[in-house]
């Protein structure tokens, strides 16, 4: 019987080893490192069929593992990058060693602007929970909050009840790479809360003392899987189309509507988390196709 291929102990100990060594110097998410860990031992077992290690590996093998395990655009430039920080890595590491990755092409992302809802359509989005139930004022505690300090759904979901400063108005959040940053909350939003902690938390802790600001009825911490579940739920219910929802579209719409209100687009970078003023500069994109929208509809010549 013909075994089937393992990856070599030399190679999950060369992952293991790197995957180490970023968290420790560049501080990635623990979700990224799990995907470079993933594309890693990926190329290693297709690697391992054809009696060649990682560290054997060469340009063409890396082209030829790209063609036999096609992925989209999106997952293969991560696993690129993946396969980049590795053989930087180790190239850094081992004298004489040779970069496999240094000639191969990037592919090019398309380039994709977040969808962002119009504040009549977030406002209606915003008053679908029912906020005579525990769930209601959980629900809507959790949109109001989203919408208006501009968090990632991971954020939202994995607060700590610690990280509200209720006399402050203000979250102590933990984004990507364990940084930590300082959002305000906004009256409404900390009016909402006040009400969800005292008339909602209660009743799905059970008497007793989780650490999660927002709970799921068998008073555990929220998944990013139940939120967007009820996203979805609530943007049904007052005739938003599915397709114009994702999971941060009220991140990406606290970020454009901010930008359309005259908001600094530095102040705006700090609010969102990003480390890189380009990643914030997309929602300058969004804003513009908004008017010219606006234009078109309404302008005589549009």
């Amino acid at each position: 019987m013909e075994q089937t291929p393992s990856i070599a102990d030399a190679d999950r100990r060369s992952i293991a080893t790197f995957i180490e060594r970023v968290w420790s110097e560049d501080g990635l998410a623990d979700r990224t490192l799990e995907a470079y860990r993933r594309d890693l031992e990926g190329l290693a077992l297709w690697l391992a069929d054809r009696q060649r290690s990682l560290r054997d590996a060469r340009r063409e093998d890396l082209s030829a593992y790209h063609g036999a395990q096609p992925v989209a655009v999106r997952s293969m430039a991560r696993r690129q990058s993946a396969f980049r920080r590795y053989y930087g890595w180790l190239a850094r590491n081992e004298s004489g060693f040779e970069d496999p990755t240094l000639l191969i092409e990037r592919p090019r992302m398309p380039r994709s602007l977040p969808k962002a809802l119009a504040e009549r359509e977030i406002e209606g989005l915003l008053q679908a929970p029912d906020p005579t139930t525990t769930l209601g004022l959980r629900d809507r505690a959790m949109l109001e909050l989203m919408y208006a300090s501009g968090l990632r759904v991971s954020e939202l979901v994995e607060l700590p009840l610690a990280g509200l400063n209720r006399r402050q108005g203000v979250l102590r959040v933990t984004g990507k790479g364990g940084k930590d940053r300082l959002v305000p909350v906004g009256e409404v939003a900390l009016e909402r809360i006040e009400q969800y902690l005292a008339d909602a938390r209660p009743a799905l802790a059970r008497g007793r003392q989780p650490a999660a600001l927002f709970l799921s009825k068998r008073g555990e911490g929220m998944t990013r899987q139940m939120f967007w579940t009820l996203v979805k739920r609530y943007a049904s219910g007052v005739g938003i189309a599915s397709k114009r929802i994702s999971p941060h579209v009220l991140r990406h719409s606290f970020a454009t509507h901010l930008l359309n209100h005259g908001a600094d687009l530095r102040a705006l970078q700090m609010l969102l988390g990003h480390s890189a003023l380009s990643t914030t500069q997309i929602y300058t994109l969004v804003a513009k196709e908004g008017l010219k929208r606006l234009h078109a509809q309404h302008h005589p010549r549009g």
